[in-house]
């Protein structure tokens, strides 16, 4: 299989499609102004080929900020796409889509993954989704588009989460997650006073959160914002740790970018030696795969501003593609199977 990848900085679609010929999937990348006309154009430029869409930053060698981004697979791959509608309330409902879909692509644990981008509820649609996927071995990986609204096959859906179940005929598939944090001391929390619609952290063994995170790093409120780039939370998830940015304020509370439950049990995390993590996670996808045709990468919005704020965004992207072809965009959180993550990159490789 191939990956194409093509962009616009001006948001015109035809540039961002020049050279792609026969696709068989593909993702688009829209800013929030345009995005209803590229999703209507792209559909007219290649009916019933299946497609997924989100608002977001794309990249490849440089970041494309506004405009518009195309990823595509062509050259080897059967893929289906569609949405999960009601995700605030009943994704449920809509499940035999996916399983259907599954069904069509045929694919097994070995050669097919799911990619999605959700609208919201991250949490909950990942544990929906993944109802289907791991009775067939199937990996996940996506993330968070802006503005709450998705697209799949031409049409464009608010509350929802658009998937695209891509079968490799040629090779293997693999995904994987990088963190980038590791924790902070032998700090470890029991959240408490919680409010789960909101993604509230009201309390930390029983103190106020924003004053337990002050005390620890030594900060103010205003600093606390830009401070959860190098500490953010750390949710204990088996022997995994999913990592929670801190979003705003509130009052004695801390409003996060995932949902933070009662009884959760929290550590602090600090920022490790990112540029080495980078490295080891390439020598790893090498040693998996010898031979690559595509890489796909959701990366955290906070690890795009993290990694600008250094002057390593380039030589991140630049190590990438030290890979092959690598392509993907800017998420507002980040899936890997039934997890929903934050700060973190989660890809896919294609063999």
């Amino acid at each position: 299989m191939k990956q194409y990848y093509g962009m616009s900085r001006r948001g015109n679609l035809d540039e961002a499609l020049q050279g792609l010929y026969q696709p068989q999937f593909i993702m688009l990348f829209s800013n929030k102004d345009q995005f209803e006309d590229h999703v209507e154009a792209l559909e007219k430029r290649f009916p019933g080929v299946p497609s997924i869409g989100c608002i977001g930053m794309s990249y490849r060698q440089g970041v494309a900020e506004s405009g518009v981004g195309v990823v595509a697979f062509h050259d080897g791959v059967a893929a289906a796409a569609n949405v999960l509608e009601q995700v605030s309330t009943m994704p449920v409902k809509y499940i035999q889509r996916l399983e259907q879909d599954v069904r069509a692509v045929g694919g097994s644990e070995r050669d097919t993954v799911c990619i999605d981008f959700c609208a919201g509820n991250d949490a909950c649609v990942l544990t929906t989704i993944y109802t289907v996927l791991r009775k067939h071995g199937i990996s996940l990986m996506g993330g968070t588009g802006d503005q709450g609204r998705v697209s799949a096959n031409g049409r464009i859906y608010e509350d929802a989460v658009a998937y695209g179940v891509i079968r490799n005929q040629h090779g293997r598939v693999k995904t994987y997650k990088e963190n980038i944090y590791h924790q902070l001391g032998d700090y470890r929390f029991v959240a408490s006073g919680t409010d789960r619609a909101n993604y509230v952290l009201g309390a930390l063994n029983g103190k106020s959160a924003k004053q337990v995170y002050k005390d620890i790093l030594h900060v103010t409120d205003e600093e606390i914002l830009t401070r959860t780039f190098q500490n953010p939370f750390g949710k204990l998830n088996g022997d995994d740790t999913c990592i929670i940015s801190i979003k705003e304020v509130q009052g004695s509370s801390l409003a996060c970018f995932r949902q933070v439950n009662d009884s959760d049990v929290l550590l602090m995390l600090e920022l490790g030696d990112y540029r080495a993590i980078v490295q080891d996670t390439i020598r790893q996808i090498c040693a998996d795969f010898p031979r690559r045709s595509a890489i796909f990468s959701v990366n955290c919005l906070f690890r795009y501003k993290l990694f600008s704020e250094q002057g390593y965004m380039q030589d991140y992207l630049r190590d990438m593609s030290a890979l092959g072809n690598h392509a993907g965009f800017v998420g507002y959180g980040e899936h890997y199977n039934n997890r929903f993550v934050n700060q973190s990159m989660t890809c896919v490789v294609f063999e």
